[in-house]
């Protein structure tokens, strides 16, 4: 798939590698809608960096955990532009949680964190599949983790709900064939703000990774596009880590 024209919508789109996949997809000629929760001011600046650069976005607020303020979302995007092409599942929350300490696991982690992680993908990529299956060409990829696969990670809840999300993507992929492909990239440790406070740790970390390094942001957006624009691909878990999880 040529991605230039295309309309792709990136939740949490304004830091990390939602903001770096924003900008690849504006790079590649996509008109990109940078959903965010919270961070207004990093929605606006990754807009404006678009936008200054001659590409085509908007900001645009929803809570993924809200079917409700995803739909009025989706529907703000289609007046805007026209459709929604390609969908990149990116919003993701985390607790900081001891692996072994089960008592800090309460219903409201596990609330919080499936509804944004898992539910907020499945709502999102529900509202966008119609305007997909009108245009016979659509394709979503759902930002997945390592954790969901060795078990390890920042929470036990968040292990697990990276785990659904791979689960979740083979099972879209087979309900939304064959107009839509439905991809999971798996990314390792990413030097993203989410180690802020850690970055000791990360350093660590890199010398003993296969590539001795920690994959950045632009690495994983890069990646990301690859997916989106392979037509012979669908219900795939795909991971890229500098070789951690060998």
């Amino acid at each position: 798939m040529d991605l230039k024209y295309k309309v792709a919508l990136v939740t949490g789109g304004g830091t990390g590698i939602g903001r770096a996949t924003s900008l690849e997809l504006a790079k590649r000629g996509a008109n990109v809608a940078v959903n965010y929760s919270r961070s207004k001011a990093d929605a606006d600046e990754t807009v404006q960096l678009i936008n200054s650069h001659g590409g085509n976005a908007i900001a645009i607020q929803a809570d993924v955990s809200h079917d409700t303020e995803i739909r009025e979302m989706v529907e703000h995007i289609v007046q805007q532009f026209g459709t929604i092409d390609l969908l990149v599942n990116n919003a993701s929350i985390t607790s900081h949680i001891a692996l072994d300490d089960l008592e800090a696991v309460t219903d409201a982690v596990w609330d919080n964190l499936f509804d944004v992680n898992v539910k907020g993908m499945f709502n999102c990529a529900r509202a966008v599949a119609p305007y997909m299956k009108t245009s016979n060409q659509g394709a979503i990829v759902n930002l997945g983790s390592i954790a969901g696969i060795t078990g390890l990670g920042s929470s036990l809840p968040y292990a697990v709900s990276k785990a659904a999300v791979h689960a979740l993507t083979k099972s879209l992929a087979r309900a939304l064939a064959p107009d839509i492909r439905v991809n999971c990239v798996v990314p390792g440790a990413v030097a993203t703000r989410w180690w802020a406070g850690r970055e000791e740790q990360m350093k660590r970390l890199a010398p003993h990774l296969l590539l001795q390094h920690i994959s950045t942001p632009e690495d994983i957006a890069k990646f990301i596009c690859s997916v989106l624009e392979q037509e012979a691909m669908t219900g795939q878990i795909i991971t890229i880590d500098s070789g951690q999880t060998l």
